[in-house]
């Protein structure tokens, strides 16, 4: 998670890991995506994608942390300008951030030359890309509020059909519910709320997280 002081109202990632095989020419490219939150974290997965595949002929990596504030490539032995910078172009050119990128490539015995070179690495970290599932994060204020039984289904309903996340729902003499809400939406749903309940809602606000944009929302109930 970006520190506070850095939160931006939105940003792009991937959504969890994913892999991409592809063969250009009898060589095998194998594209490794993973979210990571630091640069430790993203050296560690390409030490674990190199001890996966330890007789591979190249492990090239890119990632980006935060809003580009950290970003590396390294082309693992393949001709400068081939490899890692291509994939981080990619990582680039899809605003993405917070992730690692390693493509493993087993050599095939034909040369790709340097725009085949290229085009392999950009394609397969491409591809990767798309498996990880590149979301739109957005900065939500966290409101808790506890609300009575009967009226419960009037405040679902407006939750649900104004596309809030809903993190946790808890039953107990009363309804307690976590949402998660746009930050410049939270003023105007709290007063929503009020409005619906004719003042006979808690709500709070309790900091600040990241959810996915346009995830969508299931019944709560």
């Amino acid at each position: 998670m970006m520190a506070k002081e850095q939160m931006v109202q939105q940003y792009r990632t991937v959504e969890h890991s994913g892999q991409a095989d592809i063969e250009e020419k009898k060589s095998r490219f194998i594209a490794d995506v993973k979210p990571a939150q630091s640069a430790q974290q993203a050296l560690a997965f390409i030490d674990e994608i190199k001890d996966k595949y330890p007789d591979a002929t190249h492990h090239v990596y890119a990632y980006i942390i935060g809003n580009s504030r950290i970003q590396r490539y390294n082309d693992d032995g393949e001709p400068s300008g081939t490899a890692g910078i291509p994939v981080l172009e990619v990582i680039k050119k899809e605003q993405v951030q917070d992730l690692v990128v390693v493509v493993t490539r087993y050599f095939g015995g034909t040369l790709l030359g340097t725009g085949g070179l290229v085009r392999a690495y950009a394609k397969s970290a491409k591809q990767g890309l798309d498996a990880a599932h590149i979301v739109t994060m957005v900065l939500s204020d966290v409101v808790k509020l506890e609300v009575s039984y009967p009226l419960w289904g009037k405040v679902e309903n407006e939750i649900i059909s104004m596309g809030y996340q809903v993190d946790t729902v808890q039953y107990h003499e009363l309804v307690r519910a976590t949402i998660l809400i746009e930050t410049k939406k939270a003023a105007l749903f709290i007063k929503k709320m009020v409005s619906i309940t004719n003042n006979r809602v808690t709500i709070n606000k309790e900091g600040s997280r990241y959810y996915i944009q346009n995830r969508q929302q299931k019944k709560i109930t």
